[in-house]
């Protein structure tokens, strides 16, 4: 069941960029953190997101990206979820929608946190496999 609350499972601290930060900007951010999403705000309101796939359909080379604004490429229709939200609608959004992760955010539209698909597996990978399975993975990573 998903029925915990998001707001104890979602991530509090998100990197975020602002609409004038440059894809290259964006791209590195993405590399180094190792992540898929970039919510976009202006101070705290949400405006947009940025994720690995608006590179891949771009279809502009990396040399291009320190002149193009994240505003030009950010999606601005996004799917929310506030905090007091089940996890079973993140899960419900996700699936519907295809999407890979949903901002959470408070009757202003700011932003507060973000849920992914990740986080969703690890909830129920950890609520199935409740045990330190850590030492077995770096055994069987190629």
């Amino acid at each position: 069941m998903m029925n915990e609350l998001v707001h104890t499972h979602m991530t509090k601290n998100v990197i975020t960029l602002n609409p004038d930060n440059t894809l290259a900007e964006a791209r590195d951010i993405m590399l180094n953190k190792r992540i898929h999403h970039l919510p976009i705000v202006e101070g705290k309101k949400l405006v947009g997101m940025v994720t690995s796939w608006d590179f891949f359909k771009l279809g502009k080379s990396v040399d291009e990206y320190p002149a193009i604004k994240v505003s030009d490429v950010m999606t601005t229709r996004i799917a929310t979820l506030d905090p007091d939200q089940h996890l079973g609608a993140v899960a419900e959004v996700l699936m519907e929608h295809l999407f890979h992760a949903v901002p959470i955010v408070n009757d202003k539209h700011e932003l507060l946190g973000i849920v992914t698909s990740t986080d969703i597996i690890r909830y129920e990978h950890r609520k199935e496999y409740p045990a330190n399975l850590d030492k077995f993975v770096p055994e069987n990573m190629v």
